[in-house]
């Protein structure tokens, strides 16, 4: 009766009743500051202009910011660990498309320089085109590095999470005077929060190995 908009929804609705009901309701269950990501989310993926690949490489960082959010507070039936599985494919996927391309794009730098008869007119521009190109370089880094910095302690905290969750249910087993808790997890919830974890874990290595 106090919804915002009522469904069925489409993910510009879902977005829309994201911000709407951020502080009432939405704030209780993940941090308040991923309103940031909502925004994002709605900003770009329904702007008229074409998406460029540095911004649909943060629309999925954010995405899975989202929904690693949400996971810690349940798993909504198996539905939230295959979506962050999803959109992990697709940053694999996307991040290899990305990669292919970059090379391709160095390959024809290096033969138009080769065959290029101006190439002393260029070296004299060239100290202050790469003390530009660096700045830019670094900037882009940072911001990239701050985005990494907060998915890292997002994946670290789902697995802290997960695993006290695990820790009390043995004590539970061993002792059940000794913690009380509100609901027994099934074994299927067990199950589906060991592959969250198995995830997480498989994260921070490729992290790490980056």
């Amino acid at each position: 009766q106090i919804l915002y908009l009522k469904p069925p929804w489409t993910l510009a609705n879902l977005l829309k009743c994201y911000k709407k009901h951020w502080v009432a309701v939405f704030g209780y269950v993940v941090p308040r500051s991923l309103l940031s990501t909502i925004e994002c989310l709605s900003e770009h993926l329904y702007a008229d202009k074409p998406l460029d690949s540095s911004t649909v490489h943060i629309l999925l960082q954010e995405s899975k910011k989202l929904l690693h959010a949400f996971s810690c507070r349940s798993d909504y039936n198996g539905v939230l660990p295959q979506a962050y599985a999803e959109v992990t494919k697709l940053c694999e996927t996307f991040g290899e498309v990305r990669a292919t391309l970059s090379e391709q794009d160095l390959s024809e730098d290096i033969m138009v320089l080769s065959e290029n008869t101006a190439c002393e007119k260029m070296e004299a521009t060239m100290p202050n085109l790469q003390s530009t190109e660096e700045k830019e370089l670094h900037a882009s880094f940072h911001v990239t590095q701050e985005n990494r910095h907060q998915e890292i302690w997002l994946v670290l905290e789902g697995v802290w999470n997960t695993m006290n969750l695990y820790s009390i249910e043995l004590f539970q087993k061993l002792d059940p005077s000794a913690v009380t808790m509100a609901a027994k997890a099934s074994f299927e919830e067990a199950f589906l929060g060991l592959q969250k974890l198995l995830a997480a874990v498989k994260d921070i290595r490729e992290g790490i190995g980056r």
